[in-house]
């Protein structure tokens, strides 16, 4: 039995000039959240993370030369999932902006781990989500179907109202619940965060801070 593995270099075409912005929160309650208030949940993911850590117990515990090989097997498997949910979401997100002739805002979130402080109770499902591997997906997809991305500074974006631009730490009463103490906004949390991340990316656009693409 014969295999031909070719590749094939395809011309990638010049990103367009967007028609505004698709702003993208990304989470680990819900995964992604866009301006457009599309919430992708991330409650079946973390139900399967918290299924497998009570698994990874167990056999730890055994600490057998099968139950090893198990726990490498889990590992992969759990690694396949996550890349897998991770390529539908930045599809979907790619799809919509493309779709809609807008760009594509998310937030830089290089060194998220050592930046934020978690709950003992968090901190397996921030240290295990793969917050690079989405947003390199989202970035070689959007490439591809020639869709602008804007990384923007996340500093305040789920305190500041995407209203009146009102900031402060009392505004997000709690993780789903974004009211504004200034002009009475009451928005999820999350999709106030994205609406903040497409304007950020909008402006930065404006202002020429990213590499805009040729229009002659």
């Amino acid at each position: 039995m014969f295999f031909l593995i070719a590749t094939i270099d395809l011309p990638e075409p010049a990103p367009y000039e967007p028609q505004g912005f698709l702003g993208v929160d990304l989470g680990i309650v819900n995964i992604a959240t866009t301006s457009d208030g599309q919430i992708m949940s991330g409650r079946r993911v973390n139900r399967y993370r918290r299924r497998m850590t009570r698994l990874r117990a167990k056999l730890q515990k055994k600490c057998t030369k099968s139950a090893k090989r198990a726990l490498k097997r889990m590992r992969r498997r759990e690694s396949r999932y996550a890349t897998q949910r991770n390529h539908i979401i930045a599809k979907k997100i790619v799809h919509t902006a493309e779709r809609t002739s807008r760009g594509i805002g998310l937030e830089d979130l290089s060194g998220i781990r050592q930046r934020v402080t978690a709950r003992k109770d968090q901190r397996s499902r921030l240290h295990s989500w793969a917050f690079a591997q989405l947003g390199s997906f989202v970035g070689y997809k959007a490439q591809r179907a020639g869709v602008p991305v804007v990384h923007v500074d996340p500093r305040n974006t789920s305190r500041q109202c995407s209203e009146c631009w009102h900031t402060h730490r009392s505004n997000r009463v709690s993780q789903a619940r974004f009211v504004c103490r200034s002009c009475g906004a009451v928005l999820h949390a999350d999709h106030n965060g994205s609406r903040n991340i497409a304007h950020r990316a909008d402006a930065a656009w404006q202002r020429g801070a990213v590499n805009r693409p040729s229009t002659a």
